[in-house]
């Protein structure tokens, strides 16, 4: 990336605000283009200053915080989206990573961690990143959640799909019947808590499960 990293910083508390502002600012190789208190104000900071990153507040005044990263992600694939919170919970981060965030930070991480998530943001938007993503995993597995190891068969059903294969061409190439590639499909979103193609592909990708985004994803 030539150039600076372009930054909206949004958080509904004045001084955290200020205070991300000038930390962010604080990096040479960081610019800070705008900054909104309110998550109404986002979306028109967001088009007026084409900025490469938005730091947002997971609780915003007026919106979910999630629910506006999940907007500009549809509206903007290529922008990093770096979210905040104080409450450093397993859920909120799973929803961080659902929402189609690019990084999850605690607001008492280390200054470096914040910027750290920054730069991957601008050069990875697509890839989630977050500290203790690994330990919220297992302990997602341990309490019951939806397990994200995938057997070999379902590895080869999620490449499959990445590539656009429908359900009928995916038993041919697997040599199974229809019925049991249904069920090696649902079994895969059950997984990844998906409930379309798309939205399975996306977060294998953020999870590292496939590495390249591939194209004719219906």
């Amino acid at each position: 990336m030539s150039g600076p990293i372009t930054v909206v910083v949004v958080d509904g508390h004045t001084l955290t605000r200020y205070g991300l502002v000038g930390l962010v600012s604080a990096d040479a190789e960081i610019t800070v283009v705008g900054e909104c208190g309110h998550g109404a104000e986002a979306p028109a900071q967001i088009a007026t200053a084409h900025p490469d990153v938005v730091v947002l507040d997971v609780l915003l005044p007026d919106i979910d915080g999630l629910q506006l990263a999940r907007e500009l992600r549809d509206r903007y694939p290529a922008l990093g989206i770096v979210v905040l919170t104080a409450d450093n919970q397993d859920d909120v981060l799973f929803r961080a990573l659902e929402s189609g965030a690019s990084a999850f930070v605690a607001k008492t991480a280390p200054n470096a961690e914040l910027l750290g998530a920054i730069r991957h943001a601008a050069v990875a938007a697509s890839s989630f990143t977050a500290t203790g993503l690994a330990q919220a995993l297992a302990r997602r597995g341990r309490t019951g959640g939806k397990a994200l190891t995938l057997s070999p068969r379902e590895r080869e059903v999620l490449a499959l799909l990445a590539r656009g294969r429908s359900v009928p061409s995916i038993a041919g190439e697997m040599y199974v019947s229809v019925s049991t590639a249904k069920t090696y499909v649902a079994r895969l979103y059950e997984k990844l808590g998906a409930t379309n193609r798309a939205n399975a592909i996306m977060t294998a990708l953020r999870l590292g499960l496939i590495t390249t985004e591939l194209p004719a994803i219906a």
